[in-house]
């Protein structure tokens, strides 16, 4: 049984809240609410084509905030870092340009799929490396790298799929699961103290900020972040079939160098075959929205 569910079943061996303090059954009964509050900023839109699972309650094991806050540092670090190397491309550049209208047709779709996002402070940026990488982290800071779009030769439609890919990842807040997850393992019974308020939660977010960038989806998060994303781009007239060209051309690209994606986002005919089924389920989306 997983510690979640410990803390809610009647045969746990913890106090019952007949017999416990009362303010540890409150601490208790205050975390529960508040996760099951901000379970709802990421539940699965009534309106959504494609079908989706209402994602991992572990998540609310890590402050949504608190971890938005340290991925905003480390990215600031970053496009620091890549401007004092002179990596990071300026805002005259077209394909900034080109990526910050993508964004910007792509981010009014995006609360639809978790509320907290109209409050981020989004931002896109270009790094000069022969990287096939891009990424979203939490609270919307997206990088691309110049290789993805170079070495590939994305189409804007390709390159919404990526774009719309990586903010679902954050927008269904697969790297604060995943975190969770971990620190769970790692720190067992210490998670449970925090839950209670006898610990400093927070702290968890901001320690693993640094993690971010090498932090590893599962299958399901990948499927998830694919469908989403793919319903993203076609609400926002971005073509769906080129979802599925842009992992034929990964596929193709999969024995390269510098495959940063690749390496955490595996492609293969299953993905594809899995794409090819929901293209219909969102063509009327993409329809709707180039009449609009």
């Amino acid at each position: 049984m997983c510690f979640i569910c410990d803390l809610k079943s009647p045969t746990s061996l913890s106090p019952t809240p007949d017999t416990q303090p009362e303010h540890v059954w409150s601490a208790r009964r205050g975390f529960l609410l508040a996760g099951a509050a901000a379970a709802a900023g990421a539940a699965l839109p009534a309106a959504a084509q494609v079908s989706v699972g209402s994602g991992s309650t572990l998540r609310n094991l890590v402050p949504a905030a608190e971890l938005e806050t340290a991925a905003g540092q480390q990215y600031g670090q970053m496009m620091a870092e890549a401007q004092s190397k002179k990596l990071l491309m300026p805002a005259n550049n077209p394909q900034v340009q080109r990526l910050r209208t993508i964004a910007q047709r792509i981010i009014p779709n995006s609360t639809q799929w978790n509320s907290r996002a109209k409050d981020w402070k989004w931002e896109v940026n270009l790094i000069q490396s022969d990287q096939i990488n891009a990424f979203c982290m939490p609270g919307g800071k997206i990088a691309f790298y110049t290789g993805i779009l170079e070495k590939l030769s994305l189409t804007d439609d390709e390159t919404a799929m990526i774009m719309g890919h990586e903010m679902a990842h954050a927008l269904r807040e697969h790297a604060r699961a995943r975190m969770a997850k971990s620190s769970a393992t790692g720190m067992g019974l210490s998670v449970v103290a925090q839950l209670l308020g006898l610990g400093q939660l927070g702290d968890v977010a901001a320690n693993l900020g640094t993690q971010l960038l090498t932090l590893k989806f599962s299958r399901e998060d990948e499927t998830e972040a694919d469908l989403v994303g793919l319903e993203l781009a076609a609400r926002s007239a971005y073509q769906p079939r080129a979802s599925v060209t842009l992992w034929q051309k990964m596929t193709a690209n999969g024995g390269g160098s510098g495959a940063g994606f690749l390496s955490t986002h595996p492609s293969g005919p299953n993905r594809i075959r899995e794409l090819e089924a929901n293209v219909p389920k969102v063509q009327g989306l993409y329809e709707q929205a180039r009449r609009g």
